[in-house]
């Protein structure tokens, strides 16, 4: 078993005189992440993170297998590793490295005939007897002793079947077998919080897992048109909320009932503009609820294309409803690699069930792809205090905080 999970990280360690900030942060997402395993120590040594149990001793299974889930929720993570740890001499790599050896060859025997190997040592402590190459010699001849200097056993630097890896450092040693890969990025709460507007689709997850990737902790607001939608619409963005915020303490989720500037619009303005209509009063709405959760920026899930919320010039019409930066992470994305991401996210399958959203609500038969500034102003004019409206569904919205 193990005793210790180094966790690694790559972009952190460009941050120049901020890495602390970016460390602290990815150390307060891991005890938050972790916090339903008892007694674990998190702390930062030497440019890597160490999880260990309080009292020293070898995780169990199940604690192991806890760990490897939640590290893959954390971004910051480049890679980390189950650890062996113990002493600096070359007794204690000996025995561990025999020992576990037995376990980890014997099973990949079992499975094929041949089997390569590499070892991978580094010293950090240069008063230790033996230099790396020579730590790397010792423990492939502990390997090859343990069996028995089996024909089917055969060193491979370049594409090894099993990697063993050993550091020695100063005040202690460790031995481990495998790199797990981490998701990457930067901490959540690493950069400034956003508000996504997140609908039941495929494409707006993906836009805000991409934030959280980049250190953003995500809020998100949605859009339903009861009774025109029915409470599915709801619970289906509730559920691709809770998987979001595996990454992250729990972002708020608005839930505004449009319906009612949907009424106004249908009554009173162009059929034609009404997908427009509703994006710049959703966006409105968007940057009136920044303020309830201290967010400093706008996402959306859209990409450049033909359909009426996607044009360039419908972009640029929608944006001109507020004066917040809007981020559109998968601006220059087609459907294939927003879906691949949807699927390595968890919000694919969720995102896939039929349930009717807001925009479906009044939808124009040919919407227009090209609406000028000018003539959406004149169309909104025709709804008078329109202001009114938006401020009643704000006060009217609820607010979900997490799984029920």
């Amino acid at each position: 078993m193990y005793n210790a999970v180094i966790c690694r990280y790559h972009e952190i360690a460009t941050k120049g005189n901020n890495r602390h900030m970016f460390e602290n942060q990815l150390i307060e997402n891991l005890r938050y992440l972790l916090r339903g395993i008892p007694d674990l120590r998190i702390s930062k040594v030497r440019g890597r993170i160490w999880i260990e149990r309080r009292d020293r001793e070898f995780f169990s299974s199940e604690e192991l297998t806890g760990i490897d889930r939640y590290l893959n929720y954390a971004f910051g993570i480049e890679s980390f590793s189950p650890v062996i740890m113990g002493p600096a001499n070359m007794e204690f790599i000996r025995a561990t490295v025999a020992s576990k050896a037995r376990e980890i060859f014997a099973r990949r025997f079992a499975r094929q005939e041949r089997v390569s190997f590499a070892v991978r040592a580094r010293r950090s402590d240069k008063k230790f007897p033996l230099r790396s190459k020579e730590i790397e010699i010792d423990i492939a001849e502990v390997i090859d002793r343990e069996f028995n200097q089996n024909e089917g056993l055969y060193v491979d630097l370049n594409h090894p079947d099993i990697t063993v890896f050993c550091e020695v450092r100063d005040e202690f040693a460790f031995v481990y077998f495998e790199r797990q890969k981490g998701p990457g990025g930067l901490p959540v709460g690493s950069n400034p919080p956003v508000l996504a507007l997140l609908s039941g689709g495929i494409d707006s997850p993906v836009a805000c897992s991409m934030l959280l990737k980049r250190g953003c902790r995500v809020h998100f607001v949605t859009f339903h048109s009861s009774p025109y939608t029915p409470p599915e619409t709801c619970s289906k963005v509730k559920r691709i909320a809770d998987v979001l915020n595996r990454h992250q303490h729990p972002g708020k989720l608005f839930l505004c009932n449009l319906v009612e500037i949907q009424k106004a619009i249908r009554d009173n303005c162009n059929p034609r503009l009404r997908t427009v209509l509703y994006r710049r009063m959703m966006f409105r709405i968007a940057e009136k609820l920044m303020s309830l959760c201290g967010a400093r920026a706008l996402v959306t899930g859209e990409s450049v294309g033909q359909v009426a919320s996607q044009t360039i010039t419908n972009l640029g019409t929608i944006d001109e409803a507020i004066s917040t930066l809007v981020l559109r992470p998968l601006i220059g994305m087609d459907k294939n690699e927003t879906i691949n991401i949807a699927r390595n996210i968890g919000t694919f399958d969720l995102s896939s069930e039929q349930v009717p959203d807001s925009c479906t609500v009044f939808a124009p038969d040919q919407p227009a792809t090209a609406v000028a500034l000018d003539k959406a102003q004149r169309e909104e004019q025709r709804l008078g205090d329109f202001w009114a409206v938006l401020d009643e569904i704000i006060k009217n919205c609820e607010i979900y905080t997490g799984e029920e």
